[in-house]
Parts: C-alpha cells; structure tokens; sequence
C-alpha cells in the first residue's frame, strides 16, 4: 500500500469514526485508534494523534451537547478534578509496543462490546444520585486509563454512568464530552512534555475529524444515535482490535 493511498484511506476512516463517535458524546480516540491499526501505523504515533483528534471532536461535542441541555456540572466536576491530573501523569508514561499493542486490543474489543450492548438501548433509566467520593475515584482512575492510553476515558466513563444510572443517556453523552476533552488536553500536555513529532498528515486527518464530529455531535445532540451505527461500529472496532492482538509481540 503507497503512502498517498494510505494517507487517503486512513483520512476517510477518521472522518467515518469522528461522526460515529461524535453523535453519542465521544471524541473517537479508539475509532481512530482502530483506523490507525488498520492502515499499520507505527504505536508511538497512534497515542499523541489519538488525543489531538480526540481534542478537537470533544470541543464541538461539549458546545453541542451543553447548548441543547444534556450536561451535569454536578456530575462533571468531580470526576474532572481528579482526572486531569492523572491523565498528565498518564500521558507522560510510555508503554513498550509489547504491552501496548495488547492493552490498546483488549480496549478496542470492549469498546466494540460497549457499543453493540448500548445498540439496543432505547428506554431512559431512573437516575441515581451519585456519592461525590465516587465520582472523585472513578475520574481518577479513568484519568491515568486516559493519559496512558490515549483513548480519553469516554469510552470507560459512559458505561460507568449507564451502568449505576447516574444520569440519562443524552446527559452521559454530554458530560462523556467534556471529560473527554479536559482529560485529553491534560494527556497530551504530558506526551508534549516529552518531545514529540506529530504525523506530516495530521492537519488532514484534523480536517476530517472536525467535519465528521460537526455532522455527528449535530445529530446525536438531539437524539439518540441510531442502532445500526453502533452495530457497524462495534463490527469496525472489533476487527481492529483483533488485528492489534494478533501483530502484538509477546514475551
């Protein structure tokens, strides 16, 4: 495969993930990820072009999602205050390809499990009120997850908060947005402290994420995404993340 029919595929597959990911709260870091694995590019880009895409997605889905009510500040901040710390921590550690191909695998077939168990979604839960020590744990966790990944902790925290009904779908998508952003923000500052080279192709790729994530948060800001999509995008997911295992080195 040439490099310009690479870049061209890989373009195509970002702006496809940035709409999917976008219509239900999520910057699309393991969509990108996954596109990234399929096309074959090196790990260590995978992780700061994750998060750089993930930033800009998250940043229509946040002005999105808040403008049409479907956000919790009371939900948010706790889970932010500790999270973005994490996530600086996580974004400044550095996991040898022996170890990373196998974990970012492992997250992509469950966040194609994630996405075809919420296909089938369709009722509103009764929300529970969250304990704010919770919520505090739980970003910290998903901070470092974050930072060390590079995946933004919205694929981990949207099904924390369906699963204890912390709050409805439409306002998980929401807050999933923001603390997406804040956490990738926080992650790639880490991986910048460090000295990086971002992609030649990368103001392309942000082209097509910032399109996809405008189509996408516009429609999932307003209603529930529609089962097909989640279906097809788990099938994506999953195929990636069976690819990542398969060409991981194992000691």
């Amino acid at each position: 495969m040439n490099f310009e029919f690479e870049n061209t595929v890989l373009t195509a597959l970002i702006l496809i993930a940035a709409l999917l990911y976008s219509s239900v709260g999520h910057g699309g870091a393991s969509g990108y990820i996954a596109a990234m694995a399929l096309v074959g590019v090196a790990p260590a880009t995978m992780k700061p072009t994750a998060l750089a895409l993930n930033i800009l997605v998250s940043m229509i889905g946040v002005l999105k999602f808040y403008r049409a009510g479907a956000f919790s500040w009371r939900l948010f901040w706790p889970l932010a205050i500790t999270s973005i710390p994490c996530a600086y921590i996580g974004g400044l550690l550095t996991l040898p390809t022996h170890l990373f191909k196998p974990l970012i695998g492992l997250i992509l077939i469950y966040a194609a499990w994630y996405s075809f168990k919420t296909s089938r979604i369709y009722s509103q839960p009764t929300i529970r009120v969250a304990a704010v020590p919770i919520l505090m744990l739980s970003g910290a966790l998903l901070g470092l997850l974050s930072g060390l990944t590079g995946v933004g902790g919205g694929i981990f925290l949207s099904p924390l908060l369906l699963l204890f009904r912390w709050a409805e779908i439409r306002v998980i998508s929401g807050v999933a947005a923001a603390f997406i952003l804040v956490n990738s923000m926080a992650g790639l500052l880490g991986v910048m402290s460090k000295g990086i080279n971002f992609p030649s192709a990368l103001p392309f790729w942000a082209m097509a994420a910032v399109i996809g994530g405008y189509i996408g948060a516009e429609y999932g800001s307003k209603r529930l995404t529609n089962p097909a999509i989640r279906k097809l995008l788990a099938l994506v997911l999953l195929v990636a993340g069976i690819k990542m295992l398969a060409t991981a080195r194992m000691l």
